[in-house]
């Protein structure tokens, strides 16, 4: 089985440094053409299926991706984005910081993070997203497909962190992928191996989430 795992295009609070979690914040018309480049870049690629976030962002990154082919789209709620709580909708910018000051663990010390009422935290989202990949390894039916999942920066780096075994202090690896970054990760005999990582197929430049 061969896993090609996106995160979604670019949203207006993308670009503004605003928390999105869950709330349902669609692609604007940048986040659009990345997933459009991205198509192309995947077009000799054969996909089986299909699981995404049921968010709007991932969901619209994946039709895209696969538009004008007959493909399955399944809504996965494990592969959702981090739940956020009552920082969702806040500025995290240097230029608009709307956050207590520990919300600055999430990124240099995600093993000391502490949700806030109504979110997760990194071993919630961890274990959630493993789950998931341990079901896929299991299931005889995925054996030998090719599955396309388009989900988000948080969940996607829960996703790889699961893989390496990785503890939550190394939780975000080499940092958060770009929108609409493809990883490729093959799965033989139950175990995982990521074979490349963050890989664009567009020549823009996105500006990087700062850590």
């Amino acid at each position: 089985m061969k896993l090609y795992i996106v995160r979604h295009g670019e949203t207006d609070w993308n670009k503004a440094r605003k928390i999105q979690g869950q709330s349902d914040i669609p692609l604007n018309e940048f986040g659009r053409y990345l997933a459009r480049e991205t198509a192309k870049g995947l077009a000799d690629v054969h996909f089986d299926l299909c699981f995404t976030s049921p968010l709007s962002r991932a969901k619209e990154t994946a039709q895209i991706i696969l538009d004008g082919r007959d493909v399955p789209i399944i809504e996965e709620p494990r592969i959702e984005e981090m739940a956020f709580g009552e920082y969702e909708g806040k500025f995290c910018s240097s230029e608009g910081w709307e956050l207590p000051e520990e919300f600055r663990r999430f990124f240099d010390g995600p093993d000391r993070y502490r949700a806030p009422a109504g979110g997760e935290d990194f071993g919630q989202v961890r274990d959630r997203t493993g789950e998931f990949l341990e079901d896929l390894a299991r299931d005889p039916k995925y054996e030998g497909k090719q599955i396309l999942l388009t989900t988000h920066g948080a969940a996607l780096a829960g996703l790889l962190c699961y893989i390496r075994k990785a503890p939550l202090s190394q939780y975000w690896g080499a940092g958060v992928h770009k929108n609409c970054a493809v990883t490729e990760v093959d799965c033989r005999d139950g175990k995982f191996q990521i074979l490349s990582e963050n890989v664009v197929y567009y020549k823009d430049e996105v500006e990087p989430w700062a850590k």
